[in-house]
């Protein structure tokens, strides 16, 4: 009879089941090393079958999404409109960041001697490998050598990049390349089904990575840092409702509206502390809001490597935070270079993993704060890790939208039918 009635349970609630789970356990078995081992194997098999998913969609996806679109200008008009609006996007998420920041000083209240020193020397590690990344780096290593061994490691710019040409070269030959497109199609709507199935299993796979978390970390060990943490989300908080809620009226969207119908994935994306794990879901729900099918394959995955805003929030944050707790007072011209040190090595290093850590080691120097202090927020770069990637989530889902209306992309019936739709259920 319960598990009938679980089942009966939307998938969104399942995942907030597994979530409130997760914290328990979490606190039972706190530092408890065996239920540690477990359930971290049960969340990165979550992740990993995510993973299994992902790029088959991205690239069939994308590649009849540009063959469909086959115009080069118009590719080239909506990718430049794409990266103008994330660059844009970004720049205000960190500029909200360095306000909050020094409205709040929390800095100066935390005592350095009470936090206690996470281990990051596998962010410096990264750090070290991609110190001299940039934008001249980025266009370089965008181009494949070998498509396949960008597939295999998961890199997502010459992934893009290769899908695109291909889907180019399938529009230029046109009726013979047809079985192509239909092929692909196929291989799409393949993995989106397989892609509902697992995620019957993401309750569990929830579960076990807040689990894992709790038991690390326990609740007690957030106090020190809890005021930080509390602004972090406050500040995420008001960049979704006004910042965005501002963005999306202007485009004549309501930004409630697309939350309600994104509940599941921001739940999931939170819970997971993971982009990628919404990114087939994504794809399908902004084509039930709407958006042609060639704005949306090129948007999301573009926006999943550059339009990171969460991340640019905290970033700034961090920085300001640490720099008051090292008592180290920040001019407006500083902190202004900082504004643009952000803005440079946030997308220089954008698919690094661990990348805001590795922003945060690669511009906290040019501020005077030693690379140790970072040490003293790791602990937490989880719990906020959520909050942010809900962010970049929806941040995501909006630029699909936003560029979908201003290509003429955008069924504006389909999209008030499916909203609709979601609030009937």
């Amino acid at each position: 009879m319960i598990r009938t009635k679980l089942l009966r349970l939307s998938l969104g609630w399942r995942i907030l089941l597994g979530l409130i789970c997760g914290i328990i356990l979490g606190v039972i078995f706190y530092k408890n090393t065996p239920f540690i081992n477990f359930a971290q194997g049960i969340g990165t098999l979550f992740i990993n079958m995510i993973s299994m998913i992902v790029l088959p969609i991205v690239v069939s996806s994308l590649t009849v999404g540009i063959a469909n679109i086959g115009d080069l200008k118009k590719l080239g008009r909506v990718g430049g409109k794409t990266l103008i609006y994330f660059e844009l996007m970004s720049t205000v998420a960190l500029i909200l960041g360095l306000i909050v920041a020094n409205l709040t000083d929390l800095g100066s209240l935390v005592n350095l001697h009470n936090l206690k020193a996470t281990d990051i020397s596998q962010y410096v590690a990264t750090a070290k490998q991609t110190a001299n990344h940039g934008i001249g780096d980025i266009l370089l290593t965008i181009v494949p050598t070998n498509i396949f061994a960008a597939l295999s490691s998961g890199d997502m710019l010459p992934i893009i990049f290769f899908s695109v040409f291909f889907g180019l070269g399938i529009s230029a030959i046109g009726e013979p390349a047809k079985i192509v497109v239909d092929f692909l199609q196929a291989v799409a709507e393949v993995m989106f089904k397989v892609t509902g199935w697992v995620m019957q299993f993401a309750p569990f796979g929830v579960a076990g990575l807040i689990g894992v978390t709790v038991a690390q970390l326990g609740l007690a060990s957030l106090k020190p840092l809890g005021l930080f943490i509390l602004t972090a989300y406050m500040t995420m908080l008001i960049f979704i409702i006004v910042i965005m809620g501002i963005v999306a009226k202007l485009y004549r969207l309501n930004i409630f509206d697309i939350l309600l119908v994104l509940k599941d994935e921001l739940v999931l994306a939170f819970s997971t502390a993971s982009s990628e794990v919404t990114l087939p879901r994504l794809i399908e729900k902004t084509q039930k809001m709407g958006v042609s099918k060639g704005v949306v394959s090129f948007v999301i995955p573009t926006g999943y490597t550059f339009n990171l805003d969460g991340s640019a929030i905290y970033q700034a944050l961090a920085a300001i935070f640490l720099a008051q707790a090292y008592h180290i007072h920040l001019t407006l011209g500083q902190q202004l270079t900082l504004l643009f040190v952000l803005m440079v090595t946030s997308k220089g290093m954008a698919g690094v993993p661990g990348a805001s850590f590795v922003v945060l080691l690669a511009t906290i120097s040019t501020i005077g704060v030693p690379a140790s202090g970072l040490a003293l927020i790791a602990g937490i770069d989880r719990l906020v890790d959520m909050g942010r990637t809900v962010v970049n989530v929806a941040g995501n889902a909006l630029a699909t939208l936003i560029i979908g209306k201003s290509e003429n992309e955008f069924d504006a019936t389909q999209h008030e039918k499916y909203i609709a739709e979601v609030k009937a259920k």
